[in-house]
């Protein structure tokens, strides 16, 4: 727990779940695991995580929307992967899916196209049907590795090829390249 044993073990616990969240936002879970990881007495951190969350230090829904909008902006990451992550901090199904809202289907879909103009401008040659072949393959993995549907990774992939072999800007507008086929994105 702490170094000196005459500790008030919820003085221990209240300092533990300050020091986190100056840090960063957490969830009760992972709040709740260092507490667990410092040995401080599980009635005792279940006390202190209700207090915090009582005046609202702690509030997954608030840390779920702003996990959601942080990684979705600054990782490019699909729903799928966000509500992996999610799960994983210990959110909800229902609070994650309020905070996954906020993702559109065109939101995604630039995220996706950007990072695959992105790193298309380090491809040189894309006229050797072979190469082109496997730069789909490398880049709809990439799409895949951050949670997108494969079919939505393909097709985002050939979209993005297509513009640069016929020499056009590559676009993220969603109205030119979207349409109702892009529901299977995350």
């Amino acid at each position: 727990m702490a170094a000196d044993p005459e500790a008030n073990p919820e003085a221990v616990a209240r300092a533990i779940v300050l020091r986190q969240l100056t840090n960063s936002p957490k969830s009760r879970l992972q709040l709740a695991r260092k507490l667990a990881e410092r040995n401080v007495p599980e009635d005792v951190a279940e006390a202190v995580l209700d207090r915090f969350e009582e005046v609202r230090l702690i509030d997954d829904a608030d840390f779920a929307e702003m996990w959601v909008r942080s990684r979705a902006q600054s990782r490019k990451l699909a729903r799928g992967a966000l509500r992996r992550e999610l799960a994983d901090k210990g959110i909800d199904a229902e609070t994650a899916e309020k905070a996954l809202a906020q993702v559109s289907d065109d939101d995604e879909r630039n995220a996706a196209r950007d990072l695959v103009a992105r790193r298309l401008r380090a491809v040189s040659e894309l006229s050797d049907r072979t190469e082109r072949d496997k730069q789909t393959r490398r880049l709809a993995s990439m799409l895949a590795r951050k949670g997108y549907q494969p079919s939505a990774a393909f097709r985002i992939v050939g979209e993005v090829l297509d513009e640069a072999l016929a020499g056009e800007p590559v676009s993220h507008n969603a109205r030119a390249h979207g349409g109702p086929e892009a529901d299977d994105i995350g």
